[in-house]
């Protein structure tokens, strides 16, 4: 039906007759022509019609913007191009055209392409927001990502292995979505939250290399880097380290951004748990901002009720403070207000600050609250010396030690972006090590740091389980620019091992043999060492599109409250 794409139309072509088929772009009536731009998958390449030719100009006249076409005609140089004012990047070619068939109609386009949209209206016309040019591009990238995994794990001897989508429930964190059996009434099927015990049952069965773009399905709160359903990189490899899975993924993200975004990566650094959360409060840490945190505890820890009554003893608390170089000049009071209000969202009672205006004559500004509580000359005393300058601002927190890394964390990625010192050109991955193996839920509950089939970095004679919070995991985190893109570890393939680890989580016998019977027997029958990691795919194809959410590189998204607006599902 076509001779030629439209953005495949070059110089080349001038002179020759084509074929183009699309949608109308774009009309202008003028006395006597007619400029019809049909668009493509390709581009966009601009089509003069002459009013006089009776041949085609009543369905010209019809034309309006969306309406699906084919045009014929001769490839021409634009008459008003000119070689000594126009840029190569502009178009110099156009069609005279001499047939125009109309192979559909279209309603009112509700979706502006010039403009932003509502996302409502842009997910509820998904198929009209996919043609938007952007949002081409970003399927379109998507699809090379996925080429150029599948060419990366073949070429490493991987092989694809596709694990049971129907399959039992086995508890990882989320809620289940579950799909009614028709042939056992009462009994259900669940959806995998991810392929885990599949992937190391296929280490059990001799698979020595195995990997999969798996789709998989968590019911939780959803936000702008979840979705209900989403894809991930799977990957999992007998008798290996994971030192080992670290190199390879390394390879692997440095391949796709030298292949998508023409950027050279260096190599992956790494940083414990201990050390991301202790310099930035988090363990997604942003580092293309490179504001650290500065630890209080030492001048205020001997009286800090005295300081900060509303801090519990029982619980354990953190003072943190934030230094913003210059600070003085970029944040004004007002601002100070807005950053107090949007942190009070998240149950922060106090921002202080202390601005050093000139620290030799001890010119400093303390904030309403501390400056009760403290004396100007004590400020070496709370700030090491070498760290003072003059212009700067420190804003200082003191909470419970979760929620001071929260708002403090939050703080340091909004002063970021709002004063441009987070250098947004950057691209910062680095490997989270030394994860706990267990944490504990708001009502004291043991739980798996990532989940129960994660190996403990010690050998089992030498783990003690008084304090279980205390033993390190082999677990693994790959984030980039704040966001988590993956994680890993070692896996336990020891039965004994597995039991307890089980126990310790206070999963009864019975729980066990019903969620993980079979999982447990196959790790009788010569389970070998193995690790993986899964990446999200999602994940790593927003930040290589430079989108701000992963619903704009899923063809069709559910909103942030789990339901497709196109089509009306759940129904």
């Amino acid at each position: 039906m076509r001779t030629k794409y439209c953005g495949e139309i070059t110089p080349v072509d001038i002179n020759t007759i084509i074929t183009v088929c699309g949608w109308v772009n774009k009309i202008r009536i003028l006395k006597k022509i007619i400029f019809v731009e049909v668009k493509d998958t390709t581009g966009i390449i601009q089509v003069i019609f002459n009013k006089k030719n009776d041949a085609y100009i009543s369905s010209v006249l019809r034309l309006r913007n969306g309406f699906c076409i084919q045009i014929q005609g001769l490839v021409t140089i634009k008459k008003s191009f000119n070689l000594l004012h126009n840029t190569l990047q502009e178009k110099i070619i156009e069609i005279i055209g001499f047939t125009c068939l109309i192979f559909n109609k279209t309603l009112p386009i509700p979706l502006d392409y010039t403009k932003k949209n509502k996302k409502d209206i842009r997910f509820k016309f998904r198929y009209l927001d996919l043609r938007r040019t952007v949002m081409f591009k970003n399927i379109e990238t998507r699809s090379k990502i996925t080429t150029i995994i599948r060419k990366f794990f073949i070429k490493n001897k991987f092989l694809e292995i596709e694990t049971p989508v129907l399959t039992k429930s086995t508890p990882e964190g989320a809620l289940d979505y579950l799909v009614n059996s028709r042939l056992y009434p009462g009994k259900y099927y669940a959806l995998p939250q991810s392929p885990q015990l599949f992937k190391q049952l296929l280490m059990i069965s001799g698979i020595d290399r195995y990997y999969q773009i798996a789709k998989c399905f968590r019911d939780e709160d959803l936000r702008s880097d979840r979705q209900p359903e989403f894809t991930q990189i799977d990957i999992e490899i007998a008798f290996s380290k994971i030192h080992c899975i670290q190199k390879l993924i390394s390879n692997l993200i440095q391949k796709l951004w030298l292949s998508i975004k023409k950027i050279t990566l260096k190599k992956i650094k790494k940083i414990s748990y201990y050390d991301s959360i202790l310099k930035y409060g988090t363990d997604k840490p942003d580092l293309r901002n490179p504001i650290q945190f500065i630890d209080l505890d030492n001048f205020f820890k001997n009286d800090f009720q005295f300081f900060f009554p509303w801090l519990l003893k029982k619980k354990p608390n953190r003072i943190i403070s934030i230094r913003i170089p210059n600070g003085i000049n970029l944040i004004s009071e007002k601002k100070i207000k807005i950053y107090e209000k949007f942190l009070k969202k998240i149950k922060l009672n106090q921002l202080m600050y202390i601005k050093i205006v000139d620290i030799d004559s001890f010119n400093i500004h303390i904030d309403p609250y501390l400056s009760k509580k403290i004396k100007k000359k004590q400020i070496y005393q709370i700030f090491p010396q070498n760290i003072i300058c003059n212009g700067d601002i420190f804003f200082i927190v003191a909470e419970e030690t979760n929620l001071a890394n929260k708002i403090l964390s939050n703080l340091r990625l909004k002063i970021g972006i709002d004063l441009k010192i987070t250098n947004l050109e950057q691209v910062c991955p680095i490997w989270i090590t030394n994860f706990p193996l267990f944490k504990k839920d708001k009502h004291e509950n043991l739980k798996s740091m990532h989940h129960p089939f994660t190996s403990p970095q010690y050998e089992i004679p030498n783990i003690t389980f008084t304090d279980p919070c205390k033993i390190l995991s082999s677990a693994f985190d790959l984030v980039i620019n704040g966001c988590e893109i993956g994680g890993g570890s070692q896996r336990i393939h020891d039965y004994n091992l597995q039991k307890k680890i089980f126990n310790i989580l206070q999963i009864n016998k019975i729980k066990q043999k019903e969620n993980f019977g079979f999982f447990l027997n196959a790790l009788k029958y010569g389970a070998p060492p193995h690790a993986g990691l899964a990446l999200g795919l999602d994940r790593l194809t927003m930040l290589l599109t430079d989108s701000s959410t992963i619903s704009d590189v899923i063809a069709f998204p559910k909103t942030t409250s789990a339901t497709c607006l196109m089509t009306g599902a759940p129904c």
